[in-house]
C-alpha cells in the first residue's frame, strides 16, 4: 500500500510555480494576482481562504480577500464580482462557497468572467473540459489528476468508479477519467446515493475516487482488493481523545480499506492541498493567456 500525498505533490507544485513566477518578475513581466471573495464569518470557509493566501505568498503571487457581510444582497455581490472582473489587475478570482441561502450560487457562478475563472466552475470552463480545450479545469479534480500523474497510477483500461455527482467534484471528474489522456482512458462509472446495489458497484473499481460526502461512508467490503482509492471528503467527527475535541476523517474508513489498497489517499494530507495548488497552477495559466 502507498499513500498518495497530496501535501508531497503540491509543495513540488508549489515550488515549480514559484520558480516560474521568478522568471516573470526577471523578465519585467506581470506578477499573477488571485482574489478570493468569501461571504460571512464560516469558520472552515475562513481557513481554507487563509490558506489560499499563504499559498499566493509562498509562490510570489500577489491576493487579494474580498470579506463580505452574511447579510449582504445578492445585488451588492454581483456588483463586487463585476469589480473583479473589470480589474485588469487581478488574473483570476474565486468566489467562495457555500454562499448564504439567500443567494443563487449558480446567478453568482455565471456572473464570474470565464477568463477569470480559476475555480473552473463557470459554464464555459466546464464546455472546454467537455470538448478537451485548453482552459481552466475545477480545481479539485485538476488537483487529483496531478496526483494520479505524480505516483504513476495506471489508469488506461481501468474500471473507474466515481461517487458522488457534485458539479465540482464527481461529474468532472468523470469527464477527466474517461477523456483520451493519461490520467484517463477509464471506462466511468458515476454512482451516487440513488444508485442500486452501490456497495458491489465500488467494490468493481480498479479506481475509486470518493466525493459522496458522508463520514467513512466506504468501508474494506466496498473495495477490491489492488484497488487505488482517492478519498475526496473532509469532515470534523467528535473524539475526546483529542485535545481539539475532534478529528478529521474522509468519506473512507481509512484504517480498514487501507490495507487493500495498492494506493490510497490520506485525510487530512490528500485531496485538500492540491485544490489550492490547482488554483494557483489556474492562476498562473490566465497570466499567460494574457
Amino acid at each position: 500500500m502507498q499513500l498518495v500525498s497530496g501535501k508531497e505533490v503540491s509543495n513540488k507544485v508549489k515550488d515549480e510555480i514559484a520558480l516560474e513566477v521568478q522568471k516573470l518578475k526577471n523578465n519585467g513581466s506581470k506578477i499573477p494576482h488571485l482574489a478570493a471573495v468569501i461571504v460571512g464569518k464560516d469558520g472552515a470557509s475562513q481557513t481554507y481562504v487563509n490558506a489560499k493566501v499563504k499559498a499566493c505568498d509562498r509562490v510570489g503571487f500577489n491576493s487579494t480577500l474580498v470579506q463580505l457581510d452574511e447579510d449582504i444582497t445578492e445585488e451588492l455581490l454581483l456588483l463586487e464580482i463585476e469589480k473583479l472582473n473589470s480589474n485588469i489587475d487581478i488574473d483570476g478570482y474565486i468566489v467562495q462557497l457555500p454562499l448564504p441561502n439567500h443567494i443563487n450560487e449558480q446567478k453568482v457562478t455565471e456572473s464570474v468572467d470565464p477568463k477569470k475563472d480559476v475555480d473552473g466552475f463557470h459554464p464555459v470552463s466546464l464546455g472546454k473540459m467537455l470538448l478537451h480545450l485548453p482552459g481552466f479545469l475545477p480545481a479539485t479534480p485538476y488537483g487529483i489528476i496531478e496526483m494520479i500523474k505524480h505516483y504513476n497510477i495506471p489508469t488506461e483500461g481501468k474500471h473507474c468508479v466515481v461517487l458522488g455527482r457534485s458539479h465540482i467534484v464527481g461529474s468532472p471528474m468523470s469527464v477527466l477519467m474517461a477523456r483520451k489522456d493519461y490520467p484517463g482512458n477509464c471506462t466511468v462509472t458515476l454512482a451516487h446515493s440513488r444508485t442500486q446495489n452501490l456497495d458491489q458497484v465500488a467494490a468493481s473499481a480498479d479506481i475509486l475516487i470518493v466525493a459522496i460526502g458522508k463520514p467513512e461512508f466506504v468501508t474494506a467490503d466496498m473495495v477490491k482488493e489492488g484497488a487505488t482509492v482517492i478519498d475526496v471528503g473532509i469532515h470534523r467527527i467528535e473524539d475526546v481523545s483529542k485535545k481539539s475535541g475532534f478529528r478529521l476523517v474522509g468519506d473512507v474508513k481509512f484504517d480498514e480499506v487501507a490495507p487493500k489498497c495498492a494506493f490510497i489517499s490520506p485525510v487530512p494530507g490528500g485531496v485538500g492541498p492540491m485544490t489550492i495548488a490547482s488554483l494557483l497552477k489556474n492562476t498562473l495559466l490566465a497570466v499567460k493567456g494574457k
